[in-house]
C-alpha cells in the first residue's frame, strides 16, 4: 500500500553535486520519520541521513557538513542534497520511511528501490 521511489542517481565528478529525492504514496496517515541509507559492495548498509516530521535531522559522521536532508510533509516528499562528494560515497542510495497507514495505530518501516550514485574521474 505505500511506496517509495528515489529519483536523482548520477554519474558525478569528485567535487561535484547532486540532490536526490524520494516520494511517498499509498495509504499513509502520517511519516514518522523520513531518511537515506546507502549500500555499497562490500560493505555494510549505512544509514547516512534521517529527518522527523517535526523537523529534526541527523546524519552519519562521515558526510556531516557536506550532505543536508530536507522534507516537504505536504508532498510526502524528501530530498537529499549532496555537496562535495568523495569517491566513498559510491553507492546505491536507498529512501526510507517510517509510516502509519491509514488504517492503523501502529507504525511500519518501508523502502525504495534505490538509486546509484557514482562519483569518480
Amino acid at each position: 500500500q505505500v511506496q517509495l521511489v528515489e529519483s536523482g542517481g548520477a554519474l558525478v565528478q569528485p567535487g561535484g553535486s547532486l540532490r536526490l529525492s524520494c516520494a511517498a504514496s499509498g495509504s499513509i496517515f502520517s511519516i514518522y520519520v523520513m531518511g537515506w541509507y546507502r549500500q555499497a559492495p562490500g560493505k555494510q548498509r549505512e544509514v547516512v541521513a534521517g529527518a522527523t516530521s517535526g523537523g529534526s535531522t541527523n546524519y552519519a559522521d562521515s558526510v556531516t557538513g557536506r550532505f543536508t536532508i530536507s522534507r516537504d510533509n505536504a508532498k510526502k516528499t524528501v530530498y537529499l542534497q549532496m555537496t562535495s562528494l568523495k569517491p566513498e560515497d559510491t553507492a546505491v542510495y536507498y529512501c526510507f520511511a517510517n509510516v502509519r497507514g491509514g488504517t492503523a495505530w501502529y507504525r511500519v518501516d518501508y523502502w525504495g528501490q534505490g538509486t546509484q550514485v557514482t562519483v569518480s574521474s
